[in-house]
């Protein structure tokens, strides 16, 4: 069955058989470049959108994996703070410090004073309270978390 366009060209002697075989010929090379480019294009189109993929799986992954050591380290600071403050003592001493820009307040002993005074031991928040840790784990939260370190006296 034939092209009857061509057919009606041929009748007419517009056309010869050789000519009307020739577009014939390259309407299917136009056909099968079309198709090959359309495969192509969409297959680069796969690689880009699973590369953009991998991209954002793999920024995902560095977001999770960020937040991971983060809560690690606040989980270390809460464990440092818990195994190493020291007592404070309610009817002793009244010790002042700043916390963002607020004057806050302690008791404390007189020892226990004169040590914060002299950067032996330290203020740390934990949570809404402030303990008094060593000077030593004073500097190893401050590794972990700065923010936790409020009041150090470090020489």
């Amino acid at each position: 069955m034939g092209n009857p366009f061509r057919d009606q060209l041929l009748k007419a002697g517009l056309v010869n058989k050789k000519q009307a075989k020739k577009a014939k010929l390259e309407k299917h090379r136009n056909r099968k470049q079309n198709k090959e480019n359309t495969t192509a294009e969409i297959s680069n189109k796969v690689r880009e959108e699973q590369a953009a993929q991998a991209r954002r799986n793999r920024e995902l992954n560095r977001q999770r994996a960020e937040e991971k050591r983060q809560s690690e380290q606040k989980a270390q600071v809460k464990q440092l703070i818990e195994d190493n403050r020291l007592d404070q003592d309610e009817r002793g001493e009244r010790y002042n410090f700043v916390d963002k820009n607020q004057i806050k307040r302690i008791y404390v002993s007189e020892e226990m004073a004169d040590q914060l005074s002299h950067g032996l031991l330290a203020i740390v928040k934990l949570g809404d309270s402030y303990e008094v840790v060593p000077a030593k784990v004073a500097r190893q939260i401050a590794g972990r978390d700065k923010d936790a370190v409020v009041a150090f006296h470090e020489k």
